[in-house]
């Protein structure tokens, strides 16, 4: 990712991709405290537009705000960003890394004599999860690792720091010959995968996780739109993970994974073995959404002008 052409925001201005660097003692780095965001931009008809920006800014103000950061730049500015780079590097769809972090002017646990820095970057990423993955579903593990308890770590923020517990899932699955990870909650519910949401499809109802230990996904609560919209009842509440196994569909959702189809969960087959019609109708209407190809939605496009 170091070794590109291309542009970076940061920091007030457009920096050569190459020379958008940061001190080895910046202090997030050894401590782990900041935030990002992960948001796409989708080729449609009328050019690229972004999904949902202002909710994803909202969303890093937030956890900024939860954390005890201090911004030092606004809502617009950094959205301006985000257009900006897409802009800059050319870019028709792509993904958005907005970050916010503390810079090297102190070491110590207190950050309060470091500067807050922010950065953008922005790059083309297909499909998460793989294309095949997308259109037939992956297979998961349930993670030997815990999803942090909202006491331990702010888990209503999108953390730096709260990421390394979605690394060791993650890795592990695919170690194991799986694509993804499933972490429970610590009383042993079902909380959410290594980097996106969960839904099950029950008895003509679509069952989520409740926001104790999971992110406020943004792709989570498009789907709850959509579902409703298909006047599909959508229920958030507590789940063991044999429910994933006797559901009759299951996927994940979130900006880099989108909607993805979970065909299997510790090597035993879900519902039909592959992606089942109603996860195959949201994800339609979701691309439908994402593409610009719903008039009913078009407010959740910014368009890169």
């Amino acid at each position: 990712m170091h070794d590109k052409d291309g542009k970076i925001w940061l920091d007030g201005q457009l920096t050569e991709w190459r020379e958008a660097k940061v001190h080895v003692l910046t202090h997030t780095l050894h401590y782990g405290l900041g935030v990002f965001e992960g948001i796409r931009c989708y080729k449609t008809d009328s050019g690229p537009a972004v999904f949902r920006l202002g909710e994803h800014i909202d969303r890093l103000f937030g956890s900024a705000q939860v954390l005890g950061m201090t911004l030092p730049y606004s809502r617009e500015e950094i959205a301006g960003a985000c257009l900006a780079v897409l802009k800059a590097n050319g870019l028709q769809s792509g993904y958005i890394r907005p970050l916010a972090f503390y810079g090297a002017e102190s070491m110590g646990l207190n950050p309060a004599k470091c500067h807050v820095h922010a950065t953008v970057a922005a790059w083309e990423w297909g499909a998460y999860l793989g294309e095949e993955g997308m259109e037939h579903g992956i297979r998961v593990k349930t993670s030997s690792y815990t999803r942090h308890h909202p006491n331990i770590t702010m888990t209503r923020a999108k953390g730096v720091g709260n990421y390394p517990n979605s690394i060791l899932a993650k890795s592990e699955a695919i170690a194991c010959g799986f694509d993804e990870a499933l972490l429970l909650d610590p009383e042993g519910f079902v909380s959410e995968g290594s980097g996106e949401n969960i839904f099950i499809l029950h008895k003509g109802r679509l069952v989520t996780p409740p926001l104790d230990s999971a992110l406020d996904g943004i792709t989570r609560d498009t789907v709850i739109t959509l579902a409703a919209e298909m006047n599909l009842p959508v229920v958030e509440q507590r789940f063991p993970r044999d429910a994933v196994i006797l559901a009759e569909e299951a996927f994940f959702t979130g900006t880099a994974a989108e909607i993805t189809p979970i065909r299997e969960l510790d090597n035993r087959k879900i519902g039909i073995g592959h992606a089942g019609p109603v996860t195959k109708e949201i994800q339609r209407r979701f691309f439908d959404v994402v593409q610009g190809r719903n008039p009913g939605h078009l407010n959740w496009l910014t368009k890169v002008e």
